[in-house]
Order: C-alpha cells, then sequence, then structure tokens
C-alpha cells in the first residue's frame, strides 16, 4: 500500500487537516475535515466486496486518501469492540458475505486484536484515532453536559456513553440479548428493517429504546445512523423531549471532536 503525500510529523500542527473514515457494513465513506470540523469538498464511497481482510480496508482507505489530498491525521469509526485503536471483535467484516452470513476462521483470525490504529499511522505517517463508529458520530452531535447516550441505527445498531464530554468504556449493546432469544441486532437491524417494513420497525426501535432508560438514564438521547430516518414521524412523536434525532453525517463531521472526546485533542 503506497502512503499518500501529507504534512510530516513533527509535532501538532495549529490547524490540521483531518482525513475522516467511516466503515459500514455496505461501504466505506471518507472525507477531508478542517480544523473546525468543515468539510473539504465532496465524499468519497466505495461499496464493499466481501470477504474483506484487513488489507483491503486499508487499501480503500489508501485509495481515497490519494484522491482527497494531504492531511495531518486520521480518524477513523469502525463497527464493532475498539479499544485503544485495537480491534478486539468486528462483527462484520469476519463474515464470508457480509452481516448475516458464516464466519470465516481465517478472517476473524486476522481481524482478532489487528492494531489498526498503529497500521495507519505506519501507513501513512501521520497520528490516527479509531474508535467504534458510533463514537465518532457522537462527537459530532454531543453538547459534552450531563449523561449522553448516542445510537446509530444502520446494518445493525451502534452506540456510544459521553459522560460530561468524555468518552465512557464501550459496551456493545447490539450483542445484549433484548427478547425471543434475539440480540438488539436482531430486533431492529437491518434485515428485519427490510422483512417487517418501516411502519413495524419503527415500532420495534422505540420499544428498544423504552428497554434501555432503566440501564442508562441519560439526560439525552441522540438517535443517528442512516436508518434512523426512516422512523415514521407518528413513532417519531411518540419518543420522550430528552430524545434528539442526528444527521447520518455526524459520522463523518464528528472526525475532529472525536480526539477531544478521547482525550488526545494535543495531537
Amino acid at each position: 500500500m503506497n502512503a499518500v503525500s501529507h504534512t510530516p510529523a513533527g509535532g501538532p500542527k495549529p490547524n490540521p487537516r483531518t482525513l475522516a473514515v467511516d466503515c459500514g457494513g455496505g461501504g466505506i465513506k471518507s472525507c477531508l475535515l478542517d480544523a473546525g470540523g468543515f468539510q473539504l469538498g465532496n465524499a468519497i464511497r466505495t461499496p464493499l466486496r466481501y470477504p474483506l481482510p484487513p488489507e483491503d480496508l486499508l487499501g480503500i482507505v489508501s485509495s481515497h486518501a490519494e484522491q482527497l489530498g494531504s492531511f495531518d491525521r486520521i480518524t477513523m469509526g469502525i463497527p464493532g469492540m475498539i479499544r485503544h485503536g485495537v480491534v478486539v471483535y468486528t462483527p462484520h467484516y469476519i463474515r464470508k458475505a457480509g452481516p448475516h452470513t458464516r464466519i470465516l476462521p481465517e478472517l476473524a483470525d486476522a481481524w482478532d486484536h489487528l492494531d489498526i490504529e498503529g497500521r495507519l499511522t505506519t501507513s501513512f505517517g501521520v497520528p490516527a484515532l479509531v474508535l467504534n463508529d458510533a463514537e465518532v458520530a457522537a462527537a459530532g452531535v454531543v453538547s459534552g453536559q450531563g449523561s449522553e447516550l448516542v445510537i446509530t441505527l444502520g446494518t445493525g445498531l451502534g452506540n456510544a456513553l459521553i459522560d460530561e464530554g468524555q468518552l465512557s468504556p464501550h459496551l456493545e449493546i447490539s450483542h445484549a440479548p433484548l427478547r425471543w432469544g434475539l440480540t438488539y441486532d436482531d430486533y431492529i437491524g437491518e434485515a428485519e428493517r427490510i422483512r417487517l417494513g418501516d411502519s413495524a420497525w419503527s415500532r420495534r426501535v422505540l420499544k428498544a429504546v423504552d428497554t434501555l432508560w432503566p440501564v442508562f438514564r441519560w439526560d439525552r438521547l441522540y438517535l443517528g445512523g442512516g436508518n434512523s430516518a426512516r422512523i415514521r414521524p407518528a413513532i417519531r412523536e411518540q419518543f420522550p423531549e430528552n430524545v434528539t434525532f442526528i444527521p447520518n453525517a455526524a459520522g463523518m463531521n464528528g472526525g475532529v471532536r472525536a480526539w477531544a472526546l478521547a482525550g488526545r485533542a494535543a495531537e
């Protein structure tokens, strides 16, 4: 993989340009952000082809970087359990043909505890920050006051908990059991939305949110992700007043503020 030209390392930059990469189950989106988090030019999206070893994903990022131009750091949001830039578990990329298909043992091994943050830093020669994709989205919308929970609805359910402007340890709510032996991903993921239709699926989302309230008792809940726009207006009106709907673009626009949320604003 050839590294794109970038600003050489040598200390924090006063107005860094950030390459923001949003990794989904169906595609990889990238854009450049200025120091204020505003997008510079158009984003690039590449649909995923499965199976997807780590080298393929990194190759897509390299291709995007070459097209977008120079940058001083990278922010990547990736689904699954990410700790300190290491992939503890990712649910989609270890499968033969994408979400809900058979797990390939060799792919599971390739992704298991992969230091993807380190790989990005080595490949591009700039600091990198890799978080769960919902955590990057959270950075683009939270106020930094009180307990704020962000839930993203897409291929599955993503989540991030922010306490007074700082990331809390990540929990994979998506894999928790909900009802009928189903997880949250099973109950309100994209496959069920397609099967049920938007109206019935919207009612399920409302029920799922109701089950999470006793666990988190948030000051503010943000609902985002590509499928949040599909929640029917009549169901939206039934959500409590402390629930805010956010645009899907937050997944990329949070690429700047994510550094502060993660306590790495000086890099």
